[in-house]
């Protein structure tokens, strides 16, 4: 296989920095590994976040979320670190991810990680009738 997983997360410019809106990424075919059984996990991951400056790009998301297939992690630390890694990369305003887990011994967990810059106010919701 010419491609290979990576840990780097690659960005571009915001197209409109002046503008807040979200970016929704699903990923429903995330894997990592159970640190107790050495078992594999399954995971949809949604990413959403209101992005500042700049952007993540796709394809090198899509080969970081590869680099955890033969990891083992705690669905709290997976969910976590990539929170970490994202808001590292692109500093954006608002993010939020969500990881659902497939049923593992009769259990489904979920977990939701989120990160607001101290700095952003965001905008006002809008009810329509």
């Amino acid at each position: 296989m010419t491609t290979q997983a990576s840990k780097d997360l690659e960005t571009f410019e915001n197209p409109n920095p002046g503008r807040d809106y979200t970016i929704s990424i699903d990923i429903p075919e995330f894997t990592c590994l159970c640190p107790k059984t050495g078992q594999p996990d399954f995971a949809t991951i949604t990413i959403e976040y209101v992005a500042d400056k700049l952007c993540v790009e796709l394809k090198s998301l899509k080969l970081y979320m590869w680099s955890f297939r033969e990891e083992g992690a705690f669905h709290e630390a997976v969910t976590n670190q990539m929170l970490d890694d994202l808001v590292n990369a692109i500093q954006p305003n608002f993010m939020r991810i969500r990881a659902e887990f497939n049923v593992r011994g009769g259990i489904y967990t979920t977990v939701i990680a989120e990160h607001r810059n101290p700095d952003w106010q965001a905008p006002e919701l809008v009810n329509l009738p």
